[in-house]
């Protein structure tokens, strides 16, 4: 087996050399194409193609058999039929869902339903013709991987470079239907047109995907390697190239694993590749993976109490500040009992004292020798940031909200805790007339010498 691996790793056998090109062409179109469809929230209409496309296959067997008996099994022919056959499922429900009151869902049902089972008539009426049963039709439905040879690729790889050049040219086209439709028609963009389109790429990439995978798999080439690129990034165009190198690599694993052990399907070893990164993308994602997530709330949540009490201390300050006569330059110097402080935050005197010391640790404050608490520079520094988030935040509330100023404090804490650095500028740029950029805004509300 070693000497085996080496000549299918080197490349030395044609036949790798075939079904690998052929396979990683159909993995990264299938990817990219892919994206598109899944930001569309249109994943399973590949399944509906495939199936769609099944009699087109047997339909095209049969006119072709008619017009020129034995021809039938004219490659050309035969992807053409499915072409159009699964371009008909795909309009068909695009049309169900576009003019009826019949829910995606359901009309994904009916077409794929109707449409497979007129391919089961047909299939039926291909065995009953004298050359239906050496047809090979069922290469269609299971796919035949190991088995392509260079004019599949060939015609392989001319569809997939007109596809992949397509996607390329209508990227901001595609990128913009996807994430704002209604936004691209009211600005003139030929809506209808390029979802059209973009069904027709998808119908392209399924019919090449029948050859390898086979009609039932191809829409896990399509969907899975974009789902499992969904976490890693938010960017399209790192998505895109996430699920683009995906889904080669699918494709060489499954190629691979096919050649070390030749009874094992290289069509479903591919699309088990592509189920296994999608199962590490969803638990290591960077963007979205659980760990990272969970990580991303569990540095949330220690964080929290440390923002509260930094926030605390400042308006405890504010509280113990004559009415305006001691400055914010002033509050460095200003010790505070640990015990108001605890009242104000409503912290017990343990919990209080283990956050008290996480900030001295960190530089933020400092105890003096009667116990007080007091802010250093950077703790100050940090402190006002703090405030003046949150009472931006407040401000805006109140101005587009009309919430209370009563109310507003309890609502803002729910959520200053995860403003970002953009949504911080956008709230500067529409308080500027109400905030001084430079300082901390007053608060729109009495600060309370407890909070209860």
């Amino acid at each position: 087996m070693g000497e085996r691996l080496v000549r299918i790793v080197t490349l030395q056998d044609y036949n790798t050399r075939v079904v690998l090109l052929g396979t990683v062409l159909l993995g990264v179109t299938a990817a990219i194409v892919g994206v598109f469809m899944l930001l569309r929230r249109r994943a399973l209409v590949g399944d509906v193609i495939g199936h769609s496309a099944l009699p087109g296959i047997a339909g095209a067997f049969l006119v072709m058999e008619i017009a020129a008996p034995g021809g039938g099994r004219s490659l050309p022919a035969l992807l053409a039929g499915a072409f159009l056959a699964g371009l008909t499922g795909a309009v068909c429900v695009t049309l169900i869902d576009r003019y009826s009151r019949i829910k995606s869902d359901a009309a994904l049902a009916i077409v794929l339903s109707g449409f497979f089972g007129a391919g089961a008539v047909l299939l039926s009426a291909v065995q009953k013709v004298p050359t239906g049963a050496a047809a090979g039709l069922s290469t269609f439905l299971n796919g035949k991987t190991a088995s392509l040879t260079g004019s599949d690729v060939a015609i392989f790889a001319g569809a997939g470079v007109i596809v992949l050049a397509l996607t390329v040219l209508l990227f901001k086209e595609l990128t913009l239907l996807c994430f704002d439709e209604a936004f691209a028609a009211a600005e003139g963009w030929p809506v209808v047109l390029i979802d059209a389109v973009l069904i027709a790429l998808v119908v392209a990439v399924t019919i090449i995907g029948m050859q390898s995978v086979g009609l039932i798999l191809v829409v896990a080439t399509l969907i899975t390697p974009a789902a499992a690129a969904r976490f890693w990034t938010d960017d399209i165009r790192k998505l895109t190239l996430i699920a683009a190198v995906i889904g080669g690599l699918s494709a060489v694993i499954g190629v691979t694993v096919s050649a070390v052990t030749p009874r094992v399907a290289a069509g479903a070893v591919i699309v088990l590749s592509a189920g296994l990164i999608f199962a590490v993308s969803l638990i290591f994602g960077r963007q979205r993976g659980v760990v990272w997530r969970w990580l991303k709330q569990l540095k949330l949540e220690r964080s929290i109490p440390r923002l509260d009490l930094l926030r605390g201390i400042y308006e405890q300050l504010e509280v113990q500040r004559d009415s305006g006569s001691t400055g914010d330059a002033s509050f460095a110097s200003t010790g505070i009992d640990p015990t108001a402080l605890a009242a104000r935050l409503g912290w017990t005197s343990q919990r209080l004292d283990g956050l008290l010391k996480w900030a001295a640790g960190d530089g933020l404050l400092s105890r003096d020798d009667d116990g007080n608490v007091r802010l250093t520079e950077r703790g100050l520094n940090k402190a006002r940031q703090i405030v003046r988030n949150h009472r931006l935040w407040e401000m805006y509330l109140i101005q587009h909200a009309d919430i209370a100023a009563s109310h507003v404090d309890h609502t803002a804490d729910l959520i200053e805790h995860v403003l970002d650095e953009k949504i911080i500028r956008e709230l500067e740029r529409q308080m500027r007339d109400r905030a001084d950029p430079l300082s901390v805004p007053d608060s729109p509300h009495r600060i309370p010498a407890e909070l209860l």
